[in-house]
């Protein structure tokens, strides 16, 4: 982006992380690369608007950037820059390289350019009235001599891999749009060079030209894997190697360009293509896509300080589906928090740490099993959270592995009803009261394992009171019912203290209000 940072930014950065986390978690190695496109007219244009030149406009969007995945806890292991000195140098090759091979050439473009999405477009997909096809503000008429990429050439090529891999672009209306939409009618050659500004990298061959945005920002990807440098080994291995998987998260918004034409490059340079593209959808608030000039942009700074990172993580994981657009409302977000985390999730742990500590002295019973009628359910439906949370994630569907989850959570509450442990204290019965607590311990535990990747911290807190050591904080510790046996927990403070909807919601609506001022 070329201004602040809303909410929204996040969104997929976060999502990215937290599948990044899952895989980690599963004993896969995993290489997680994100950074920022920072070439461009708009970016140019802005920089001058600032009185600033254009690397010191980026420089501090790119602070900003940083900190904002520090806040939110973001575990990337490279975060790579398009004004990198190693990006540059890739970008310049890989441009004489697909000249070299006659998949670029030189011409002459006229037609319709959105600044804002930097973006060309011809004049059907403009209408008579000249607006972007994708944001809808008005289009510019452009004409200067360019680059060309030839997408004709690939076309069919693009076409039969779709047919051949039909998981490589979802969900599946956006593979739809793609072909129907833009493929089908038929594509233009695509302009990769302009001469109207001078904010990019320029082209070795014709220094007056600079490489158009989407050409140097797609190849990010592998650039920072070191493709054409003196190391590239980290290339061979994530991106070279049949076993590695390479993944795309990406926002609709930019569906296009990855899933037409950063194919169509990797195939003229003879390169594999991603394994997957996730098209996620966009976080919106009641009046739209978030903008400053809607007034409705989410600075998500006061909300992790005010409520944590390990809430806004689990808000935004949780309430946008795969594929399909989200909400924020501050009332769905406390309410979120409420509901899931504080009512759920940090109710359990309290009831069940302080009946421990209450009958036992803090020590877990042994793990018993059918003791009470319920238990043999709990265990089954244990068994099939686990199969459905790593069905769910292989599907890179996590918003449906945390509803799993939560499923187990409230089903502990409702076991703790149902097996009535302080019936069971007056009446005697010593196995069944073992074993209800075993059994809500162990829910504790799998949930506490399973929601690592998107509670960074709490889940940890939760660990630490039910007594689990780091080196069992595995996952291919929760096989074992045993594990779990004459630990001692410990009571600590609320994950979640209950949020107050009245207030919390009108210091959100404040800050929304404060930060479409500044």
């Amino acid at each position: 982006p070329s201004a602040k940072l809303h909410i929204g930014h996040a969104y997929s950065t976060t999502l990215t992380d937290i599948l990044a986390r899952y895989h980690r978690m599963r004993g896969e190695e995993t290489y997680f690369l994100t950074g920022s496109d920072e070439h461009g007219m708009k970016i140019e244009k802005n920089a001058i608007a600032a009185g600033l030149s254009p690397q010191a406009f980026v420089d501090q969007i790119v602070i900003s950037f940083k900190n904002l995945w520090t806040a939110l806890d973001i575990s990337n292991d490279d975060f790579i820059r398009t004004t990198d000195p190693r990006h540059i140098e890739t970008v310049q090759k890989i441009f004489s390289r697909l000249i070299d091979n006659g998949d670029i050439y030189l011409g002459v473009y006229e037609g319709w350019y959105c600044r804002e999405c930097e973006a060309f477009w011809t004049e059907t997909q403009v209408g008579p009235e000249h607006l972007c096809p994708d944001c809808h503000r008005p289009v510019q008429k452009a004409q200067e001599d360019a680059y060309f990429f030839k997408t004709h050439k690939y076309t069919e090529r693009l076409l039969k891999h779709y047919a051949e891999h039909p998981n490589f672009l979802l969900p599946e209306s956006r593979k739809n749009e793609m072909v129907n939409t833009f493929i089908k009618p038929g594509l233009e050659d695509l302009c990769v060079s302009r001469t109207s500004f001078s904010w990019g990298v320029p082209i070795i061959e014709n220094p007056k030209h600079v490489v158009y945005v989407w050409l140097d920002a797609l190849t990010n990807y592998i650039s920072a894997l070191g493709y054409l440098s003196e190391d590239d080994s980290l290339f061979k291995k994530f991106w070279l190697d049949e076993k590695s998987e390479k993944v795309h998260i990406l926002g609709a918004d930019i569906t296009r360009f990855h899933a037409i034409y950063w194919p169509m490059f990797l195939m003229a340079l003879d390169l594999p293509l991603p394994d997957q593209e996730l098209v996620h959808g966009l976080l919106m608030t009641k009046e739209g896509k978030m903008s400053k000039s809607k007034g409705n942009t989410i600075d998500p700074f006061p909300l992790i300080e005010r409520y944590g990172v390990d809430a806004v993580r689990y808000y935004l994981a949780r309430e946008v589906s795969f594929g399909a657009d989200g909400q924020f409302t501050p009332e769905q977000f406390v309410e979120r928090i409420n509901m899931d985390l504080a009512n759920n999730l940090g109710n359990l742990l309290n009831r069940t740490v302080s009946m421990i500590n209450k009958y036992f002295e803090g020590i877990i019973p042994d793990f018993l099993s059918g003791i009470n009628p319920f238990d043999q359910e709990v265990e089954n439906l244990i068994v099939s959270t686990i199969k459905e949370y790593e069905e769910q994630f292989n599907k890179l569907h996590v918003t449906e592995a945390i509803i799993a989850v939560m499923k187990l959570v409230s089903r502990g509450n409702k076991y703790i009803d149902e097996t009535m442990p302080w019936v069971l204290v007056k009446e005697g019965k010593k196995r069944e009261l073992e074993s209800s607590m075993a059994h809500l311990v162990r829910i504790l535990y799998i949930a506490g394992i399973l929601l690592q990747p998107i509670l960074t911290h709490k889940s940890s807190l939760l660990l630490d009171q039910i007594g689990i050591e780091k080196e069992k904080r595995t996952y291919e510790s929760i096989k074992n019912e045993h594990l779990l046996d004459q630990i001692k927990v410990q009571k600590g403070e609320q994950l979640f203290p209950r949020l107050d909807e009245t207030s919390e919601v009108a210091y959100i609506v404040e800050r929304i209000q404060k930060n479409d001022k500044n």
